[in-house]
């Protein structure tokens, strides 16, 4: 089993910044890409950018050039930094973990969410 924690949500003003955390435990060996999504009230959830082993990245069109994901495999730890925050950003943030066999999704692991609030 993977376990992944979020760590760093909370309320801030629009055009503020905010950095969030997920360390994962366990059977990490099982985890290839990571990423984090959000959830809004009333909406899907979505995926905000995700980060492979290797450190390419990739990033929802609404988020590019204000959040960047990055990845520390010695601390087990992925990283999302907001900038420029709007009150549209905010949302339930969750960490995601893909456990993949080549290009076959084998299981995603979630987090427990990190709630994200930003003011107008």
């Amino acid at each position: 089993q993977v376990q992944l924690v979020e760590s760093g949500g909370g309320l801030v003003q629009a055009g503020g910044s905010l950095r969030l955390s997920c360390a994962a435990s366990g059977a990490i060996f099982l985890i290839n890409d990571m990423g984090w999504y959000r959830q809004a009230p009333g909406k899907q959830r979505e995926l905000v950018a995700a980060i492979t082993n290797s450190g390419s990245t990739n990033y929802a069109d609404s988020v590019k050039g204000r959040f960047t994901i990055s990845r520390d495999n010695a601390k087990n730890t992925v990283y999302l930094q907001m900038n420029s925050l709007k009150p549209e950003d905010t949302a339930v943030y969750y960490c995601n973990g893909k456990w993949k066999s080549g290009s076959i999704l084998r299981r995603d692991y979630w987090g427990q969410g990190t709630q994200v609030t930003v003011s107008s």
